[in-house]
């Protein structure tokens, strides 16, 4: 099973190359980063990863995480490139699909591309997204981005994106296209990642959970006809546990990404060796 590392990325860690350039010496698989692209400041939105409800404070220092991994990718050469999550339903679908496919192309087919549509509904309203209907938006998002990926003059009609026949270069060095992983542990995510998705990118989930939700996997591709092997799962943000990696491969996740919450360059680089020593028996 891969192992990689999720983490936000901030102005106040400096150079962003320097730290991905240690994530692949230590022989970690990819490096995965989140998104916010504007905080409100005032909102009634509570945010589910902390007991209180609180919005920790690194959420409000991050940096873009497309920027930031063509950093990265200029400075390594294996190191797979992944957004846990882009919040793609802030942005305009055209713009991104382009964006994604030249750091793609620049990387050498490294990008991995976790997408969710976000629990912050101040954010999402103010950056045009509708929030009320965002996976329904998101779906055609995908699905005109992977238009523009595949086809020398693409087109799409849909309520949230509608556009005649364009040409936009460079496509992305991966074929067909990087891999689109649904974030998250939505009712419908599942039904989403076999209808139009390639992989699934839960949190906050046990071992057993996945394998209840494997299972729900089978049948749906069943029923659609799919192949249940072209769907990866990479768990996000999970403890340096070895015992609770193990499990989680015999639950059939293909990749963990283990979170890192140091915000100091040499905190970082303590905290990557120390996982590294005890998930990969790294010196």
């Amino acid at each position: 099973m891969k192992i990689g590392i999720s983490m936000s990325a901030t102005a106040s860690m400096g150079d962003f190359g320097v730290i991905a350039e240690k994530i692949e010496s230590l022989g970690f698989d990819s490096v995965w980063l989140p998104e916010h692209p504007v905080m409100p400041v005032n909102h009634n939105s509570i945010y589910a990863g902390s007991s209180d409800g609180s919005i920790p404070e690194q959420m409000y220092l991050g940096v873009n995480p497309l920027i930031a991994l063509s950093r990265a990718s200029a400075v390594t050469t294996h190191l797979g490139l992944g957004t846990a999550v882009n919040l793609i339903t802030e942005h305009n679908p055209l713009d991104l699909a382009k964006l994604i496919a030249t750091l793609d192309f620049y990387s050498g087919g490294r990008f991995l591309y976790g997408i969710g549509t976000g629990w912050f509904r101040e954010e999402a309203e103010i950056m045009g997204a509708d929030f009320d209907h965002r996976w329904t938006q998101a779906r055609e998002y995908v699905l005109a981005m992977k238009e523009i990926w595949t086809k020398e003059q693409a087109e799409y009609h849909g309520k949230y994106v509608d556009f005649p026949p364009i040409i936009c270069n460079p496509k992305p060095a991966q074929t067909p296209h990087p891999p689109v992983l649904l974030g998250g542990n939505a009712k419908n995510v599942l039904k989403r990642v076999v209808k139009w998705g390639d992989g699934w990118l839960p949190i906050r989930l046990s071992p057993e959970e996945i394998v209840q939700s494997k299972q729900k996997l089978l049948e749906l591709c069943d029923a659609e006809g799919r192949d249940p092997e072209t769907i990866q799962i990479t768990m996000h943000s999970i403890p340096a546990d070895k015992q609770l990696i193990s499990r989680f491969a015999d639950a059939g996740v293909n990749r963990v990404l283990v979170g890192v919450s140091s915000v100091t360059p040499q905190d970082i680089f303590e905290e990557l060796e120390q996982i590294a020593k005890t998930i990969l028996g790294s010196n």
